[in-house]
């Protein structure tokens, strides 16, 4: 069964980028009668095997959202356990990224996560700079209103300090959807061929705002810690169906 489903996906046609909302690991663990962290530690049982299979399939680019800026409103044990399971991953995962040949890059407002945590952030990116097979991008400390307030920012900020003759409206006017890009989390990243959300939910969710104003959605039942490589294959026999016109005919 399994293998009849990945024979049904066309090599040639796999979705470039890939984006996740990893939904769900809060109501797995309550529909099991176990405390929200136990979802969340199944939950990362789940990254570590989807990661290697989007690897094995030729993906280039896989971006997780592992953490948003609102996610600071959950319980303080939650988000401390959070960080811990985060801080855990990094350290222990990067033997494997470098195994097989995953660069990792975080987008968000790491500069606010906890020390430790941006130390193996840090290291991480650092030691898997230069591997190619895929890139593996973390959302943390994440929201896409955010993400372009901070683009807009660090526009302005450079377009004000630059010495230049341009009067204020040839500077305004520079400014187009490639310049802006290029300031984003995810500068020189693809945007999302494919979103797939789990849970059930029908929502964006302040995910990449941005980046999926052409991008195809997937929508899923399965709760975070249930989904396998298997719905993986599900959702991108689903988008090599579908016809991507980008607004035209």
């Amino acid at each position: 069964m399994k293998k009849n489903i990945l024979e049904k996906i066309d090599k040639n046609r796999l979705p470039k980028h890939i984006a996740i909302i990893m939904d769900g690991n809060g109501r797995w663990a309550k529909n099991k009668g176990f405390p929200r962290i136990e979802g969340h530690r199944e939950g990362m049982k789940v990254v570590k095997e989807i990661v290697t299979e989007c690897r094995n399939l030729g993906i280039k680019v896989l971006t997780l959202y592992a953490f948003s800026t609102e996610n600071w409103k959950r319980p303080e044990r939650e988000v401390n356990f959070l960080m811990r399971l985060l801080k855990y991953y990094l350290r222990r995962e990067k033997n494997n990224l470098m195994k097989n040949d995953i660069q990792l890059r975080v987008s968000g407002r790491i500069n606010e996560l906890p020390k430790l945590v941006q130390k193996e952030i840090n290291s991480a990116c650092k030691e898997t700079k230069n591997n190619k097979s895929m890139i593996l991008n973390l959302a943390l400390n994440y929201g896409g209103r955010v993400e372009i307030v901070d683009a807009v920012r660090k526009l302005l900020k450079d377009l004000t300090s630059v010495k230049t003759e341009l009067n204020t409206t040839n500077l305004i006017n520079s400014i187009d959807e490639e310049l802006f890009s290029s300031y984003i989390y995810t500068a020189g990243l693809p945007d999302p061929d494919l979103l797939i959300r789990t849970s059930g939910e029908i929502r964006i969710s302040n995910f990449l705002l941005w980046q999926i104003a052409y991008t195809e959605l997937w929508f899923t039942d399965v709760l975070w810690p249930d989904f396998r490589k298997e719905h993986l294959y599900l959702a991108i026999i689903d988008y090599q169906k579908r016809k991507r016109r980008f607004g035209g005919i």
